[in-house]
């Protein structure tokens, strides 16, 4: 009886550590693209080395567009945008932000931050804008935006104790780095770089509606997609924005 107790005790114990392992509920994310070319497999390969808590599905813009509607939302839990999308409709304006300030998280990458020139709410859903062309916002006139690929430099975390950072350490990268865009005064800086070609803040979180968000400004080629502690980032990112 006790050899029993002992196999069962086992048996119970191996399932627990299994589930854990391979969750039965992972985190579902939806990844935009559309409007900017990327490395396709090794982007992927990133989303997959996040481990089975996440789970990804990519929709490409502007067929993507029905993914925000109310019927398909239950599809996902997490939208993470990497497009550089111009082109939208009032409709599909409304349907886009409704979507997401009811609730539906989002992390953007890099070009994210680049989309949608003339439709300043995206800018105010997400908390920044790289600007294509010289843009009045809020009062304030802003230049265009300038750009550099390939940089060695490094970030800084500037929030050790926020979720999306923790256990994360200012670490190089080598990216490509974008300077003079907006960033909203009502963000939680996470992440900043010294690299003079760049604007100092690098990464930030905020709300909107029901909703977190995260914005990572790195992200542009394979090197990042490889980099540990871009990863890390990405992953706590997803995982913050979910969890209410």
């Amino acid at each position: 009886m006790k050899n029993i107790i002992s196999s069962v005790f086992l048996a119970v114990i191996a399932s627990i550590t299994l589930m854990g392992s391979n969750p039965a509920n992972p985190v579902r994310i939806l990844v935009i693209t559309g409007g900017h070319g990327y490395k396709v497999e090794q982007f992927n390969e990133m989303l997959t080395s996040m481990g089975p808590e996440i789970t990804w599905q990519v929709a490409e813009l502007p067929g993507a567009f029905e993914m925000f509607k109310p019927e398909n939302r239950n599809k996902y839990d997490v939208l993470v945008f990497y497009h550089m999308w111009q082109k939208i409709t009032e409709e599909q304006a409304e349907t886009f932000a409704e979507c997401i300030k009811s609730g539906k998280p989002v992390v953007a990458l890099h070009h994210s931050i680049c989309a949608f020139d003339d439709w300043p709410e995206y800018w105010n859903i997400i908390g920044g804008k790289y600007f294509h062309k010289e843009t009045t916002f809020n009062g304030k006139v802003y230049q265009p935006c300038s750009y550099i690929h390939d940089l060695n430099f490094n970030v800084k975390i500037a929030n050790t104790k926020h979720p999306v950072t923790r256990g994360v350490t200012d670490f190089p990268i080598f990216d490509e780095t974008y300077k003079g865009y907006y960033v909203a005064d009502d963000v939680t800086t996470l992440l900043t770089t010294d690299e003079p070609s760049s604007t100092p803040t690098i990464g930030w979180a905020k709300k909107y509606g029901k909703s977190r968000i995260v914005v990572l400004q790195s992200g542009h080629d394979v090197p990042t997609f490889e980099n540990p502690g871009f990863r890390k980032l990405l992953k706590q990112s997803i995982i913050w924005v979910y969890k209410k």
